[in-house]
């Protein structure tokens, strides 16, 4: 402050509002009519009504908007305190509306939407009626307040309500006159079409109904729903999870416009199984026990490219703008505690469960939240752990929390495995690799030709060869593309496959120096025997990784060429389950092996290694699913003599392949795994294809489970 300058008397000026406050805030805060007739609904919804009827009709006063509800109603003292005072903290305070036994979160907190009526008209008149309270009329002139001088001559005339006029239930009438806009008949479309986002599209979730009279002779108003295609997903997948965090689970499959499911399937999976998953937090690895169930779940799905969208168009007349809005309404995956929404309470929140970032690492089989409506059920008393945090936006990051997510990322992972399943092209995609390449030859246009020529055939004739022709190298291009995506998946995994192996052949060195120096040191002083076998340990480990190190090696090599190494298959066999050993030992699973000796192979030993590892690996997760019952693993081997090959038999007593799957198995990308990635026994058949042999499916085996049976060539 300068030398010169004073300090002034202070004042404090008071804040005012002109009463055209109300008028301003119905028109400008509340976007567009439909918008102000939602938010009245909302209102009914927040007074916990079970049904609420919009009518437009006309009396002596002229045309007017009606909203009825059945809800609780408000007393004098709510009229006074909480309806004419505008921006109330009522539901900030109060955010759950209860009735009976019933609770319901509402939807309204910032005591704006009773402002929509002035948006809407110039005129409002109210009935409502509490719970032993008398019924009341409520009259508001909008214009008439924006004309008053200061707030403090702004009131609304108030009447206690008798006889035949009065509502003789709880519950409440607006009626809006002096409309500001029109409501012709695509008007009114459109209001049902929005008024259907307020819907849940699950049944069990919430009982509210809409309903909606056109015009003042309508006699049977229509019930609002929502849109038709959010009933019938295209992939739905639903379940319990009980207290030990086992899931069941059933997924449906169905063709966009039908009705009918074209593909089930129900499964199970074991919480030991999920916590062991690639992707589970090491909070929730650590768990025994999540301790977040029982809950149930629903979760339905759709495809929003361009082609799923277009298809959803074509069968429900609907434009696209509709129908990503309609699953926007509902996207992502809610949490209903006792009935109430518990998440998401914001747009913000709607990808509580991080699906969307998820979704990055694998664009084309991953779902976002815009591809999903789905709700998971719990209770106060059963999932005591499952809490919201204070800003609502949330849960609790408790461990039992990170398992309660952690299962539902499982539960979308099963409906993306199965979705990717329904999604594969049967026709283009049974064939192996080799075959497919085929599909880009000209040799059977050639001869097509050829012979239509031969038969006198025209040019307009060929010309339909010609386009038939195009059609097939289309649907090859597609399938190579599709294959393209994750072979270069491969190739990356190639990359780091030489890059591990560098750096394994460096740290065993180093490692394996220090080991020898600890042995020197042995050889100078006294060592325990403890100390001896944890000597001993690490340098079979050591040893244990030079040889992964040199057994793939070869396959890291960018010169790699086939036919240059081979291997014992028997001894192949022992090292793998050798390896792992745990594993067997922990699932009680018995393996049951040929008779020893050797069984040299024209393989080399780390693609070797691949084929049954793989193989292997599928039979330890499903005998893992099995909860009662010998778990079994048989590998047998049987030469055939003629072809110089030996036939491979891989077999396990766990629940075997749905019949609807034995024919796409070797497909990429088809899994039944949660966060799978479907290519497992598709290299180890390519594998064999490339070494002469073919991979088969035997659905009647020796131990009633899966059952694999290859072929592969002999050493000369």
């Amino acid at each position: 402050m300068s030398k010169t300058s004073r300090r002034t008397k202070r004042k404090s000026i008071p804040l005012a509002f002109h009463p055209r406050v109300f008028s301003a805030l119905g028109s400008d805060l509340v976007t567009n009519d439909l918008v102000a007739i939602t938010e009245l609904v909302k209102n009914s919804y927040d007074a916990f009504a079970d049904r609420v009827d919009v009518r437009f009709g006309s009396d002596g006063s002229g045309e007017f908007i009606e909203i009825q509800d059945d809800g609780e109603g408000m007393s004098l003292k709510i009229i006074r305190d909480v309806w004419c005072m505008v921006g109330t903290p009522y539901r900030l305070s109060n955010p759950t509306c209860r009735k009976g036994t019933r609770a319901r979160r509402a939807s309204g907190e910032k005591g704006l939407g009773r402002l929509s009526a002035a948006r809407l008209g110039n005129r409002l008149e109210m009935l409502t009626k509490a719970k032993s309270e008398p019924c009341w009329e409520v009259r508001v002139d909008w214009d008439e307040l924006a004309e008053s001088d200061d707030l403090s001559t702004c009131t609304v005339d108030l009447n206690e309500v008798t006889g035949d006029a009065a509502f003789k239930r709880t519950g409440t009438r607006i009626r809006i006159y002096n409309l500001k806009s029109e409501w012709d008949e695509d008007r009114v479309e459109e209001l049902e079409d929005h008024l259907s986002r307020m819907v849940s599209p699950f049944k069990t979730v919430e009982g509210f109904s809409i309903w909606l009279s056109r015009s003042e002779g309508d006699t049977t108003p229509t019930r609002i729903t929502p849109q038709e295609f959010l009933k019938f997903p295209k992939y739905a997948l639903e379940g319990t999870v009980d207290e030990t965090g086992s899931l069941k689970w059933c997924y449906s499959f169905r063709l966009i416009g039908s009705k009918k499911v074209r593909r089930s399937i129900a499964g199970e999976l074991q919480w030991k199984t999920m916590r062991e998953e690639r992707t589970a937090p090491k909070r929730v690895a650590a768990l025994e026990n999540p301790n977040c169930g029982p809950f149930s779940f629903e979760i339905r799905g759709w495809d929003v490219d361009l082609v799923g969208v277009r298809d959803i168009a074509d069968h429900y007349d609907l434009d696209k703008r509709t129908i990503r809005q309609s699953i926007g309404a509902y996207k992502g995956i809610s949490v209903y505690r006792d009935g109430i929404l518990v998440l998401p309470k914001s747009e913000n929140s709607r990808d509580w469960l991080g699906l969307d970032r998820r979704r990055i690492s694998d664009v084309g089989k991953r779902l976002s939240t815009t591809q999903l409506v789905g709700y998971a059920r719990i209770t106060a008393d059963a999932n005591p752990k499952i809490k919201d945090t204070s800003d609502r936006e949330r849960l609790v990051d408790l461990p039992e929390v990170q398992a309660f997510e952690h299962i539902l990322r499982c539960a979308v992972a099963t409906l993306e495995s199965e979705r990717q399943t329904d999604r594969i092209d049967e026709d283009a995609a049974e064939k192996p690799l080799a075959e497919i390449f085929e599909g880009l030859s000209a040799e059977d246009l050639v001869e097509d030709v050829v012979e239509a020529a031969d038969e006198g055939a025209s040019a307009k004739d060929a010309l339909q060869l010609v386009k038939k022709h195009e059609r097939n190298l289309a649907k090859t291009r597609k399938e190579i593309e599709r294959r393209f995506i994750y072979y270069s998946q491969l190739a990356t995994v190639g990359t780091i496959a030489e890059f591990l192996v560098h750096e394994v052949r460096n740290r065993t060195t180093t490692i394996n120096a220090f080991v020898r120096a600890v042995l020197e040191y042995a050889d100078e002083y006294e060592i325990t025997e403890k100390m001896s076998r944890n000597v001993e340990r690490a340098e079979n480990a050591i040893a244990s990784l030079a040889r992964l190190a040199e057994t793939f090696a070869p396959l890291a090599n960018r010169s790699f060429r086939r036919g240059k190494r081979s291997c014992d298959l028997v001894d192949r066999v022992k090292r793998l389950l050798d390896a792992k050993s745990a594993e067997t030992d922990r699932l009680n699973i018995d393996v049951i092996r040929s008779p020893g000796g050797s069984c040299e192979v024209a393989v080399d030993p780390g693609e070797m290694d691949a084929i049954l590892l793989n193989l292997f690996e599928n039979a330890f997760y499903w005998l893992g699913q099995k909860r009662e019952g010998k778990r079994q693993l048989a590998i047998r081997l049987g030469r055939l003599r003629r072809k110089q090959r030996v036939e491979v038999t891989i077999e396990d007593s766990g629940p075997g392949v749905p019949e609807e799957y034995e024919s796409k198995i070797f497909l990429p990308g088809v899994t039944r795994k949660p966060n799978g990635i479907g290519m497992g026994l598709t290299i180890a058949s390519e594998l064999i294809v490339a070494y002469g042999g073919q991979m088969k499916y035997c659905p009647q085996g020796n131990l009633s489970g899966a059952t694999f049976v290859f072929d592969l060539p002999l050493k000369k």
